[in-house]
């Protein structure tokens, strides 16, 4: 795996917990290094020995480990150069989604040896989408999860996942994704609320039957 990942768990890790912490975890790991170069192919067994230590040491799941690095990747990919890449990979959360896989093509042309997931998106309605990933790497699914919730925060959608199949079943992964505005939401609630009337807000639903008593 190429060591962009692993630096971008130790900056996720020091950006929340700090240097102390990942001194912790990298030696829970057992894990020499304390810098890692993005362009270089490290053993992915050094990612998986990290995400575990980083589950003891913060006492949480390898699944919480994941997605919560999964969020992180977008933010951490634009810091480290590839804000641009990404700004034409998609102007919306589902266009992002179905062009996931030539964003990877277009970053092959830099790192030569990546072999990336896939993502197979199949649009269900204006709300919903039918999502596939497949990956030769297992044990990685939360990470997907994970990146499709930052992908959720980058434009500003809330996502609901529901993982239809698993990769030790079929092979890959299945996921239901409904994605909602936030907008939206945030004013439908506001449209509700101002439809009702003042003088009701905050009334006890009971007052009316214990006046009539």
């Amino acid at each position: 795996m190429y060591g962009i990942v692993n630096k971008g768990i130790r900056d996720m890790v020091l950006r929340n917990y700090g240097e102390g912490t990942w001194d912790k975890i990298r030696a829970e790991a057992k894990c020499e290094e304390d810098f890692f170069m993005s362009m270089e192919i490290y053993d992915d067994a050094i990612t998986y020995d990290l995400v575990g230590a980083a589950s003891k040491i913060l006492n949480t799941s390898a699944h919480n480990i994941l997605v919560a690095f999964g969020e992180f990747w977008m933010q951490f990919t634009a810091i480290e150069g590839y804000g641009d890449v990404l700004q034409i990979a998609g102007v919306s959360f589902p266009q992002f989604l179905r062009q996931l896989d030539t964003l990877h093509s277009r970053l092959g042309a830099t790192y030569k040896k990546l072999i990336p997931p896939a993502f197979i998106c199949k649009e269900i309605d204006d709300q919903t989408l039918l999502l596939e990933y497949h990956s030769h790497r297992k044990g990685l699914t939360s990470l997907a999860i994970g990146i499709v919730q930052g992908l959720g925060k980058k434009f500003n959608v809330s996502v609901e996942i529901q993982h239809l199949k698993k990769q030790e079943d079929v092979g890959f992964d299945e996921f239901l994704v409904k994605y909602f505005s936030i907008s939206d939401i945030q004013k439908k609630a506001s449209t509700l609320n101002q439809k009702q009337p003042n003088n009701e807000k905050g009334k006890c639903p009971f007052g009316a039957i214990r006046r009539s008593n």
